[in-house]
């Protein structure tokens, strides 16, 4: 059995985890391990991917130990047991055995354990305390590790110290930091857990900090790392910053892959706190790649373990027309932060999110809150100085100033963008950006520029399997393939809606109450035509003009504003009584409006309606089968200066 024990730790020091804990476990079930090979085989489990026989291997290591005296190994041990159960979120268990670590210790003079008791306190000041605090702890676990020659206290407390400076502003300072603890972990000088710990909370702080040009200089160094040690990965929530980091740099497969496996890692390892940002990732791959119900469900999976799923789940709801929806959520997670972080954490917190709600506010047709949100990103991208942000930042200008109209000022800051997206390799944030530019190319009249821009957007894309974005650049490479002469005509559906016996409201409530129901009225209508994708083209004073790309999206909000009126009558006793007419045609292009015969037919066809009535033309529905809502037969009507009678139906939105 001598020869047996000593194939084990000779397994251990080639790193060949598996034979390791397979060997070791054998003797132990034959033979009484002493507490220092019971340590051993807890090492070979935990590598091997055995987590709960590790901690019961070192449950065993401790009760040996307190049982020959050996009361600072014993510490050690459970030092080392807190430590575990801190990271699996059970903090009572955790208390515990620190607590016994402490009554160990007491009337020793200092060893390398009582540094690492000291760093128990450092790690659980950085989730809860002020940064002052966690300063002070910090500099004070180093000394003592320093005093006593333990090197890995020592990186440990440095990386945390770094970690807490930045998430409260000292960024600079802080990365100075986080370098020396990751340079001094890959050395060699650590041990495999330690060195692992370090990596895991530097990529942790790049991701917070968008730094992601370093995240993967050591993401580089500690694969090599790992590599030496036959380490495969280590079990935390550095293994979803890796997949994400994987994401961003266009590989979307192995991303999930990475993701989902992380998934199961920090299941097997009961490390709690992670598992929400590991569904969250594979719901960003689900949902660039087009699949909403996989979104959906790995979105849910993350909010159910305590992650809160934005700006990917807002995303999401836009992606299915919900923009109002999208609006709200985005506006819930920037106006409450993430709870029991400094300032610093909301900004970082707030810069992912703004890009998204420009977006989302862009959908909605709210350009006031696009811009505001616009100039928030861009002050912090002055102050954090990140390529991400800035990026983000002038892709957020250029989305604006494209929404305005204003294409020559859109062009100049989505190059600027786009030259930040490829400098830093993320392919994806760099199509869309091409796909933008193109656009302002287009509408600029540089049709050639336009065509390159778009193409190369197309590659990108095509590779990545962006299956939403060949959608939205399909749609406008039909523009751009138009003949010139052709290229102002367009296909719409076009909705009227009309307040019925206006004029009689008015002087039945006096001008003050009718502004203020006018004023309800345009709200609830400017918000239904934005959540089902309609733009806004006129506003006639108790009614409006609005085009939709689509039939189906155009019925969808014509219903959605007469259950809102019809919802605001049973609650409030009053409700404007309102008529929708629908008519798909073609019509040229006039800057912001549409003219031509369909616009007067469109026109007419919503005059003729009566209260509370949803008119949509013959040749709306002959465009789509996508109406999900009741139809009636069709019926022939002249229409005031239409020379052919037109077919009508009446929805049934009830």
């Amino acid at each position: 059995m001598v020869q047996t024990l000593e194939s084990g730790k000779q397994a251990i020091r080639r790193r060949a985890w598996d034979e390791a804990w397979t060997t070791l476990s054998e003797v132990d079930r034959e033979e009484t391990l002493t507490p220092q090979d019971l340590e051993l085989l807890a090492d070979a489990a935990w590598w091997a991917g055995h987590p709960d026989d590790s901690v019961d291997a070192l449950e065993r290591a401790y009760n040996g130990y307190v049982d020959a005296g050996m009361v600072v190994d014993a510490a050690k041990v459970a030092v080392l047991l807190a430590y575990f159960a801190n990271r699996r979120l059970a903090h009572s268990i955790a208390s515990g055995w620190r607590a016994r670590a402490e009554r160990l210790l007491q009337g020793q003079p200092e060893t390398p354990v009582h540094a690492f008791l000291r760093l128990l306190e450092v790690v659980e000041t950085t989730a809860t305390g002020t940064l002052d605090r966690v300063l002070e702890v910090a500099d004070e676990t180093i000394d003592l590790a320093r005093r006593t020659g333990n090197h890995d206290a020592e990186t440990l407390a440095l990386v945390f110290k770094g970690y807490s400076m930045v998430a409260g502003g000292q960024w600079k300072e802080g990365l100075a930091l986080i370098d020396e603890a990751t340079a001094a972990a890959f050395s060699g000088d650590l041990s495999l857990r330690s060195a692992s710990d370090v990596y895991c909370i530097t990529i942790a702080t790049c991701r917070n900090l968008a730094d992601f040009q370093r995240a993967g200089e050591w993401t580089d160094e500690a694969d090599r790392w790992m590599s030496r040690h036959a380490v495969g990965g280590y079990p935390g929530v550095c293994q979803v910053h890796r997949a994400e980091l994987k994401r961003l740099h266009g590989d979307w497969t192995v991303a999930e892959e990475q993701a989902r496996s992380a998934c199961q890692e920090l299941e097997r390892y009961h490390i709690l706190d992670g598992l929400g940002p590991a569904h969250y990732e594979v719901g960003e791959v689900r949902l660039h790649m087009g699949d909403l119900e996989g979104a959906e469900t790995a979105f849910q999976m993350a909010f159910e373990r305590g992650w809160e799923p934005e700006p990917g789940l807002a995303m999401l709801m836009l992606a299915r027309g919900q923009a109002d929806e999208a609006a709200r959520a985005l506006a819930r997670s920037l106006n409450e932060g993430p709870a029991g972080k400094s300032d610093h954490a909301d900004l970082l917190t707030r810069a992912r999110l703004l890009p998204a709600q420009v977006e989302v506010a862009l959908a909605r047709g709210d350009a006031e809150t696009a811009r505001s949100a616009t100039e928030e990103l861009e002050s912090l991208a002055s102050e954090f100085d990140r390529p991400a942000f800035a990026a983000a930042a002038s892709l957020a200008r250029g989305e604006t100033s494209l929404h305005d109209g204003d294409a020559e000022g859109a062009i100049p800051v989505l190059e600027r963008a786009l030259r930040l997206w490829l400098e830093i390799d993320f392919p994806y944030e760099a199509a869309r950006t091409r796909m933008l530019l193109g656009q302002a190319q287009l509408m600029a009249g540089d049709t050639g520029r336009a065509r390159m821009e778009l193409s190369a957007a197309r590659s990108v894309f095509e590779r990545l399997g962006a299956a939403l974005d060949l959608r939205r650049l399909d749609e406008i490479a039909y523009e751009l393939d138009k003949p010139a002469q052709d290229r102002s005509r367009v296909t719409k559906t076009f909705m009227f809606t009309d307040i019925v016996n206006s004029t009689d409201m008015v002087a039945l409530m006096g001008d003050s109450a009718w502004e203020a129901l006018l004023g309800w009225h345009d709200r609830e209508l400017r918000a239904a035509f934005a959540s089902h994708r309609g733009v806004e083209v006129n506003h006639t004073g108790d009614g409006f003009f609005v085009s939709f790309d689509h039939v189906a999206d155009a019925v969808d909000a014509a219903v959605a504003i007469q259950r809102r009126l019809a919802e605001h009558r049973r609650e409030h006793g009053f409700a404007p009584s309102v008529r929708i007419g629908l008519h798909t045609a073609e019509a040229t292009v006039d800057g912001n409006d549409y003219r031509g015969q369909g616009v007067h037919v469109a026109a007419r066809v919503g005059a003729i309606g009566s209260a509370d009535e949803i008119v949509v033309s013959g040749a709306a529905l002959e465009t789509t089968d996508a109406i999900r809502f009741p139809v009636s037969e069709a019926r022939s009507v002249d229409l005031k200066g239409i020379a052919e009678p037109v077919q009508i139906h009446t929805i049934d939105w009830r």
